[in-house]
């Protein structure tokens, strides 16, 4: 199914067949949206959004272990190693081991990686931007502040079913 197509078909799912469906799905939808508005922008330069997800976690805090780099990126050590690969293959990051530590493997960016930041950031901006066309800055704030309240929410009660300290629900 086309993009369009698809993104036509969710609003009528959205506006017509299941309005007041779950929240959940609802913000699920509009991530993907996000995404593949944002994969189409970036495949014009032949990275992939996986590779994306990477890139702007080293960007902020590059040399990090691949363990690392899964648990930020919230995928399986698998999968982290093959972006790696692929990545190192493509001239972007090197693996490499610190003096005193054989043990990990960590990931730095060349400057092919380092300097795709300032083409590929932009990019994300726009998707963003379009996203919230038409919304109020106040709404955007408004939507912004209650995402990390319930972000905020679900971490406190997965907190409490744990059994963690400091896990009372806001």
């Amino acid at each position: 199914m086309p993009d369009t197509e698809h993104t036509r078909h969710l609003l009528r799912h959205w506006r017509e067949a299941v309005p007041q469906d779950r929240l959940a799905h609802l913000i699920r939808d509009v991530a993907r949206a996000q995404m593949r508005a944002l994969q189409v922008k970036l495949a014009v330069h032949g990275v992939s959004f996986g590779h994306w997800t990477f890139l702007r976690i080293l960007w902020i805090q590059d040399g990090l272990t691949q363990r690392e780099l899964s648990d930020l990126a919230g995928v399986m050590e698998p999968t982290t190693f093959s972006a790696v690969k692929a990545m190192e293959a493509m001239g972007l990051i090197e693996r490499r081991q610190l003096a005193g530590n054989r043990k990990n493997m960590h990931v730095f960016l060349l400057p092919a990686g380092r300097s795709l930041e300032k083409l590929l950031v932009p990019l994300a901006e726009e998707v963003n931007q379009t996203s919230v066309r038409g919304i109020s800055e106040r709404s955007v704030a408004l939507i912004r502040k209650s995402l990390l309240s319930m972000i905020e929410n679900l971490a406190a009660e997965e907190e409490a079913a744990l059994g963690k300290p400091g896990s009372s629900v806001k």
